[in-house]
C-alpha cells in the first residue's frame, strides 16, 4: 500500500471524524471540532491517505497557547486495513519534524491502552528522551463511562537525533 502523509486541510473534517469513529476506544468528536483542527492546526496535525487519496491515518495535535515548545497529541488514529505497517510512527515522525522548536510532547492516555502506551514509549526511546506518566483526569471526569486519563510527557526533545 502506497501512503502519503501530509498536512490537513479543513475539507478533511469529515474523513477524519469517520477515522476516529472506527477506533475505538478513541473518543469520537464532532465534525466541527475535527474541522477546526483540521483547518487552525493545519501545521500539526497530519493525514495518511493511501493510492485513492482515502484517509487512512491520521495525528490531531497543538502547541499549548501558554507554552508554544510543548506539543500535545490530541488524537492518533489508524484504519484497520493499513495497521501493521508502522504507519501511527510515520505519522508521529512527520509531525516532530515539522515542529522544530517543540522541547516536550504532552498526550494523555487510558492506563488500559497498552497499545497506545507502546507507542509513545516507542516515540521515547527514539527520541532518546524521558517518558513520565502522571494522573491527569480521573474516572468519568469528561462524563460517565469514560476511563481515566493519565498525562505522558516525553522531553527533552532534542531535534538533532
Amino acid at each position: 500500500m502506497d501512503i502519503k502523509i501530509r498536512q490537513t486541510r479543513a475539507s478533511d473534517g469529515a474523513a477524519i471524524h469517520k477515522l476516529i469513529s472506527q477506533c475505538p476506544p478513541l473518543d469520537v468528536n464532532s465534525v466541527y471540532a475535527y474541522f477546526l483542527l483540521s483547518h487552525h492546526h493545519h501545521q500539526t496535525c497530519f493525514v495518511a491517505e493511501d493510492e485513492e487519496q482515502n484517509i487512512v491515518g491520521a495525528v490531531t495535535a497543538y502547541r499549548l497557547p501558554h507554552d508554544p515548545e510543548v506539543l500535545f497529541i490530541w488524537q492518533i488514529a489508524v484504519a484497520k486495513s493499513a495497521r501493521g505497517q508502522g504507519l501511527a510512527s510515520k505519522l508521529l515522525d512527520g509531525l516532530i519534524i515539522s515542529c522544530p522548536t517543540v522541547k516536550t510532547i504532552h498526550t494523555t492516555i487510558s492506563p488500559n491502552n497498552e497499545a497506545s502506551l507502546a507507542s509513545f514509549r516507542r516515540l521515547a526511546q527514539k527520541l532518546k528522551a524521558n517518558f513520565t506518566t502522571q494522573e491527569f483526569l480521573k474516572e468519568n471526569a469528561c462524563g460517565p463511562g469514560h476511563e481515566a486519563e493519565d498525562l505522558i510527557i516525553i522531553t527533552p526533545i532534542n531535534h538533532t537525533n
